[in-house]
């Protein structure tokens, strides 16, 4: 019966010892400045995403967060670096929706795109806003669908490059809509608006925060916009879906990953204060003024989005003929 009761003992203290060093990564967390990698260049949104969360992040968990913008490869230059980098929480990565797509798009990832990072939480999300020069003879969805079929294959659209999430938004509507389009990708937003203003393209899908200015002085007309409701930042411009195209969903979205086997509780830590700094006011405000909404979630809901657009634009990807390099 004593050595029963010291076995008992025992094993009380050993799932004590265990639970005690589970809880011990978050207890001390952060220890020392983050590291938050942005894979883009300065001035973007992912960008200015990054640099509102990791500012509110600093503020509630008393350490600076640093960010790295480290782009290139349509954010894979930065998302490597993450994947590789010590699993402590003390670099992290806020990523866009084509982070999803690269699946899709490349047969040699350096990286598992699922199993090499620990989704902290969705950041927020918001529409592209398809616009057209005012040369158009369409100012609804349907009406430049009609227009595109009666001039097939001789109406061209722009995207900030081939592959990402405005260019298979382009994709998703040609593919629905059975029209025939000509695509001229571009480098970045920048490059793509003279040639739009200058009516040297006929249509693009973009972010309201860089489309907004320039289709309230006229220089661009606004089609619709990719989410399933109206965007505060536009409302008055209906959805693809009122438009009569209906499931038509194209969700430009930001998240917070750490490197695959970041200690859950480190994950649970992080989660739980960004979901406070998303509940801020303040913190929407900022957000609203680029176009985008705060998405507080649970870090299982944030890695079910990944898996949903994974397999979303695989099939487009496909449907659109675009071969992975």
């Amino acid at each position: 019966m004593v050595v029963r009761a010291l076995t008992v003992v025992a094993g009380f203290l050993a799932a004590g010892a265990s639970l005690a060093q589970a809880a011990a990564p978050a207890a001390g967390y952060p220890g020392r400045p983050v590291r938050l990698v942005v894979p883009f260049a300065p001035g973007g949104t992912n960008d200015v995403l990054g640099r509102i969360v990791g500012e509110k992040l600093s503020e509630r968990l008393g350490q600076p967060f640093v960010v790295d913008n480290r782009a290139g490869a349509n954010s894979v230059v930065g998302s490597e670096i993450v994947a590789r980098a010590s699993p402590d929480g003390h670099t992290l990565l806020i990523v866009s929706a084509g982070f999803a797509v690269n699946p899709s798009l490349s047969r040699t990832l350096p990286y598992d795109t699922e199993r090499d990072f620990a989704p902290i939480g969705l950041v927020g999300g918001g529409p592209y806003l398809m616009v057209v020069h005012p040369s158009v003879p369409a100012k609804t969805v349907n009406e430049f669908i009609a227009w595109v079929k009666s001039r097939p294959g001789q109406v061209n659209y722009a995207s900030v490059g081939a592959g990402s999430p405005p260019h298979l938004a382009a994709e998703l509507l040609r593919i629905t809509s059975g029209i025939d389009m000509q695509h001229i990708p571009y480098k970045g937003g920048g490059a793509v608006l003279p040639d739009l203003m200058a009516g040297r393209v006929s249509m693009f899908f973009g972010s309201i925060s860089t489309l907004r200015p320039h289709v309230q002085t006229g220089k661009i007309r606004a089609i619709a916009v990719t989410t399933v409701k109206r965007s505060p930042a536009m409302p008055e411009v209906p959805t693809f879906i009122e438009s009569g195209l209906p499931g038509f969903e194209v969700n430009g979205w930001y998240g917070l990953l750490a490197p695959g086997k970041t200690p859950r509780t480190i994950v649970n830590r992080l989660n739980t204060e960004l979901r406070q700094v998303l509940a801020d006011p303040e913190t929407r405000g900022r957000f609203q003024t680029h176009g985008m909404d705060p998405a507080p979630g649970t870090a299982e809901a944030f890695a079910a989005l990944i898996r949903s657009e994974i397999a979303k634009w695989a099939k487009v990807v496909r449907a659109a003929g675009i071969k992975p390099e």
